[in-house]
């Protein structure tokens, strides 16, 4: 057994279990979009939560104009702008959604991370 393993099993003293057990519990969609207003992309966050936001606000009222416009050419023209605003919401949804996925991911593989360390841990000792 080389050192570099008993550093490790060290390491892992009663933090890293009360993390680990942290999560085991599956947060909830709320909590892990607010998880994804942690760390460095924080600020693209929020951006592109503003974006989504008034791009909402702007397919609103191009349905409405559609709805009220007088003749064809208005009636495309609004069209046009709710296809643009919702087409564009949607990817911006989409990113935040796979910004999410990505640090349930990361959470998986941290707590695999974990099991492995813990239980090679155990098994030398055993």
């Amino acid at each position: 057994m080389s050192t570099i393993d008993e550093q490790i099993r060290g390491a892992l003293d009663a933090d890293d279990r009360a993390f680990l057990e942290g999560l085991e519990q599956e947060p909830g969609m709320f909590r892990q979009l607010g998880d994804t207003f942690r760390g460095p992309m924080k600020g693209w966050i929020i951006l592109i939560n503003s974006a989504v936001f008034l791009l909402t606000i702007l397919g609103v009222y191009a349905v409405w104009g559609f709805l009220n416009a007088q003749g064809v050419e208005s009636m495309l023209r609004w069209a046009a702008l709710g296809w643009a605003a919702w087409t564009v919401q949607i990817a911006g949804k989409q990113w935040l959604m796979d910004r999410m996925n990505m640090l349930n991911i990361l959470r998986e593989v941290k707590r695999l991370e974990l099991r492995i360390a813990m239980s090679s841990g155990s098994g030398a000792k055993a």
